[in-house]
């Protein structure tokens, strides 16, 4: 298929997966590992070209809290790009405090499918560009795609592309989908998913899981209506292999030893934004530099 000229910017967003006060990166969002400092990563890549930022708690949903407030005033005091966060937001009280911490979106997952009410009455309040919904996806031995919530832990039999219809009539915003089996493996974008999806809503969809390789953004792009793609570990890798975070390797807490080693590279591309905004620029897609 040929590239067509986009008539907006399509965005690159790093994803900052967070664990406590540290970055973590797993596969298929389990068997996490330490990275480093969030806000390390965070600043190289707002200097890099990212167009956003997402960062996502882990682990807030499991525990019933959100306990970024820190790591994002700390964020949004020296990034001047829009940053969305996730991850333990259950009510109004805890989009208005993450909001004045600095957030400029908050993505709902549990919350919101526990109580479909709670996107309507977030949109009316914050506006629905404000209201993020996270779906994270399964695809079932049959063949039939179904959210789960609780960082994909907790199965809810409801169909994923029909979640993501309700959810925007709601009053989401926006959308992100998350592959469970693509994240983390580098092995490419579920394309088949998120066409049945962004052909379906009349909002911007970010693509999230299996991107391991600049092919996998430039097919993402021409082969399907997505806006946006959320990265981890091809940029991730990337600073640690190239030592750009060195800092970040000091931390005690959790299992470095694979990353000093390049364990986990193997599958996937190391590569900063602005090289991956270059090769889409080479495929006639348009992004801010």
């Amino acid at each position: 298929m040929t590239s067509i000229l986009a008539k907006k910017p399509l965005r690159i967003i790093p994803r900052l997966d967070i664990k406590g006060p540290n970055l973590v990166k797993g596969i298929h969002l389990e068997g996490l590992r330490v990275l480093g400092q969030p806000h390390d990563f965070a600043k190289y890549y707002y200097e890099n070209g990212a167009d956003e930022l997402f960062f996502q708690d882990v682990v807030a949903s499991l525990y019933g809290r959100n306990s970024m407030s820190e790591i994002i005033q700390k964020t949004a005091n020296e990034i001047f790009i829009p940053l969305t966060v996730g991850g333990g937001i259950r009510n109004i009280e805890d989009i208005t405090k993450v909001l004045r911490c600095g957030a400029d979106k908050v993505a709902l997952n549990t919350a919101a499918m526990g109580n479909k009410d709670f996107v309507r009455q977030a949109s009316e309040k914050f506006g629905s560009s404000t209201i993020v919904v996270a779906i994270e996806i399964v695809q079932e031995t049959d063949g039939r795609y179904l959210a789960y919530t609780d960082n994909g832990r907790e199965y809810t039999g409801v169909d994923a592309v029909e979640w993501s219809e309700e959810v925007v009539e709601l009053g989401a915003g926006e959308l992100v989908i998350t592959s469970v089996d693509r994240e983390g493996t580098g092995g490419g974008p579920d394309l088949s998913l998120l066409e049945k999806i962004a052909e379906r809503v009349g909002v911007p969809v970010i693509a999230h899981g299996g991107v391991g390789k600049i092919d996998h953004v430039t097919d993402l792009f021409d082969k399907t209506q997505v806006d946006a793609c959320a990265i981890a570990s091809m940029l991730h890798y990337n600073l640690i292999h190239k030592n750009k975070v060195q800092r970040s390797l000091s931390c005690n807490e959790g299992n470095v030893e694979f990353l000093k080693k390049n364990i986990g590279f193997k599958n996937i591309d190391l590569i900063e934004i602005n090289e991956i905004k270059s090769e889409l620029e080479k495929h006639n897609f348009f992004v801010r530099n």
